[in-house]
């Protein structure tokens, strides 16, 4: 993994917690987490029609293609949280809801923000509109609301089009 897919060779601790770019062996767990949050954070936010695209299956069948560019949060050798990028993006983070207010989230993020920093001067995020406890989140880490977008959800057979935020924050140096 090189550092534009927010990797690196090295292990990083603090607080308890172990960051460590994400291998073949932890996609159950990054699947479980991400649809977990998923769930949590978009329901009564999103489409109907999307849920039913949004299984345990789908999230399994969606993490392959995105562990190259996943870094993985580990506490007592237990995965509880991911961040992706893709490019300038800060594509997904998510943490297990027992993790919340630990700092894993906030270890994630900083280590997604001087990844995607090394490369773009700028990163972005997309967060529900109605995901009041995630925009709180990236606000309190300095994100700016940069207004309001249409997101064109993935889903078998085409896309939904979520109400959606769009997050910037200057990251580059």
């Amino acid at each position: 993994m090189d550092q534009r897919s927010g990797g690196g060779d090295g292990e990083h601790a603090a607080h308890g917690c172990l960051l460590r770019p994400a291998g073949v062996a932890d996609i159950d767990d990054i699947a479980r987490i991400w649809h977990d949050g998923w769930r949590d954070g978009h329901l009564g936010h999103v489409p109907d029609g999307l849920i039913a695209h949004r299984a345990p299956e789908a999230f399994a069948a969606r993490v392959p293609e995105r562990v190259a560019a996943t870094t993985v949060a580990v506490v007592d050798g237990v995965v509880v949280g991911f961040a992706t990028l893709a490019d300038d993006e800060l594509e997904q983070l998510y943490v297990t809801a027992a993790s919340r207010g630990s700092g894993a989230a906030d270890r994630l993020i900083d280590h997604a923000e001087a990844a995607i920093g090394a490369w773009h001067l700028v990163a972005w995020l997309a967060v529900v509109a109605g995901n009041a406890r995630a925009r709180r989140f990236y606000e309190r880490h300095g994100w700016s609301d940069a207004g309001e977008f249409d997101y064109e959800a993935e889903a078998v057979g085409g896309t939904f089009v979520v109400p959606s935020r769009r997050y910037e924050k200057e990251v580059g140096r």
